[in-house]
């Protein structure tokens, strides 16, 4: 594999790594500490990742266990919880804090579906900019031939098509999950 090849190669894979990420955060039936590590709360007036001040624990598939470090967080922790946009009601009782992850509706599992497909189609989008990014540079450098060129961009779009196909993969995979009852 050439230099070029191992950019794309290199930068794709941080795309890929970014929609399983993404994906990760996508709510469905099962509880996933994972929804929760975009949250940010507010301790003593500074905003810090929910993650940083308490343990998550999944006791049960669709429950999530929210265990302060410092019990005088609690509080900020279940508000921020319920100012998130995840419409979940968390229930406080002095120690830890509850998350009941109810199993969507088959309408809500719709939509879950048709966000995937969007953070998918995302994904497709900057792998093709990397492409087209690495393309610009083959086509820059002058101490490549024309048939060298040519090779190369041949490379790096068969490189740009098996991410496609493993972002299809990721896609198909997350349906699936999020349309099982």
């Amino acid at each position: 594999m050439s230099t070029y090849t191992d950019r794309a190669e290199k930068n794709m894979a941080k795309c890929l790594d970014t929609l399983k990420a993404n994906f990760a955060r996508v709510r469905t039936g099962r509880a996933n500490a994972q929804i929760l590590a975009p949250i940010m709360v507010d301790y003593y007036g500074q905003p810090t990742p929910i993650t940083q001040l308490a343990g998550i624990k999944v006791p049960e598939a669709s429950m999530l266990v929210v265990e302060p470090w410092d019990k005088s967080a609690l509080r900020a922790i279940e508000k921020a919880i319920e100012s998130s946009d995840l419409g979940i009601t968390p229930s406080n009782d002095g120690v830890s804090i509850r998350l009941p992850f109810p199993k969507p509706t088959e309408e809500r599992r719709r939509e879950l579906v048709k966000e995937c497909k969007e953070l998918a189609e995302e994904a497709r989008v900057s792998v093709r900019n990397v492409r087209r990014d690495v393309n610009g540079k083959i086509e820059r450098d002058e101490e490549l031939s024309d048939d060298e060129q040519s090779r190369e961009k041949k490379a790096v779009q068969k490189v740009t098509d098996s991410y496609v196909a493993k972002i299809d993969e990721l896609l198909k995979a997350k349906s699936a999950e999020v349309m099982e009852i």
